[in-house]
């Protein structure tokens, strides 16, 4: 049974991926609203039926705008983190709300789900893999550093989503006052397009199929800039970049 993923946006104003084998599935992060994903789902014959979970990554809005109404609207259980629920905006139902803890793997049908910290200035910050049948699929964004955790996790993956957050010499030139762009090239902001290019070239698997350029900067980076930095090194591996304004395609990964 092979992996099916796409991403229904990717940016500063909304994160949600989707991660399923074709009967269930997991969201990653819900930052759009319930209304667009439902459209992007529709747009790419996925049901939201099928979505059996959501996963939230950390409490900053772009990654939780849209869990309390989708969970509401489909009964839709939402895994979070105790003190990421303290910190985030979101009011859920106490009968959907269930909380998880690193390196304990949540089984949603025959998705097995993978948490693990991550560093990134938010409260308790993690991210995931999702595996099925040998298949592994992970999401690798809002970054400051590559941890011995997600340099671990990405070397297990068939596919994943991994930021390239930034070009550095954009970042530099831009204008963005100090404060901010210091916190960004931070240990716990995000990954600048060399950072997540060291990180692939280095540790990703030889049989990694598919990377997905994720949580580009609107203003400091260019998709047609990644895409090429990435597709010189690709070695086989497909190289697609995320929109922040639509959905990709739904990709399949299989052994």
């Amino acid at each position: 049974m092979p992996l099916y993923l796409a991403s229904l946006n990717s940016g500063s104003n909304g994160n949600c991926y989707y991660i399923g084998n074709g009967q269930e599935a997991v969201l990653i992060d819900a930052g759009i609203s319930c209304r667009e994903t439902e459209r992007r789902l529709i747009r790419s014959g996925l049901s939201v039926r099928s979505v059996k979970a959501i996963f939230i990554t950390h409490e900053h809005t772009d990654h939780t705008r849209g869990a309390e109404v989708l969970s509401r609207k489909y009964r839709i259980p939402v895994y979070i983190t105790e003190a990421t629920y303290r910190n985030s905006r979101l009011n859920l139902d106490p009968q959907v709300m269930k909380s998880f803890s690193a390196h304990s793997p949540v089984h949603i049908g025959a998705l097995r789900v993978n948490p693990f910290p991550k560093r990134h200035d938010a409260t308790e910050p993690h991210s995931f893999t999702v595996s099925t049948n040998g298949i592994t699929a992970g999401v690798f964004t809002d970054i400051g550093m590559a941890c011995e955790h997600v340099v671990n996790h990405l070397g297990r993956c068939n596919a994943a989503f991994l930021e390239a957050n930034y070009d550095d010499g954009m970042l530099e030139r831009g204008r963005y006052p100090i404060f901010l762009k210091q916190r960004i090239r931070g240990t716990e902001g995000h990954l600048s397009n060399d950072q997540a290019l060291e990180l692939f070239t280095t540790h990703r698997p030889s049989w990694m199929q598919l990377l997905i350029l994720s949580h580009l900067s609107a203003e400091n980076n260019h998709p047609q800039l990644v895409h090429e930095l990435f597709s010189r090194h690709a070695n086989g591996t497909k190289i697609v970049v995320a929109s922040r304004h639509e959905e990709t395609e739904v990709f399949c990964i299989s052994e």
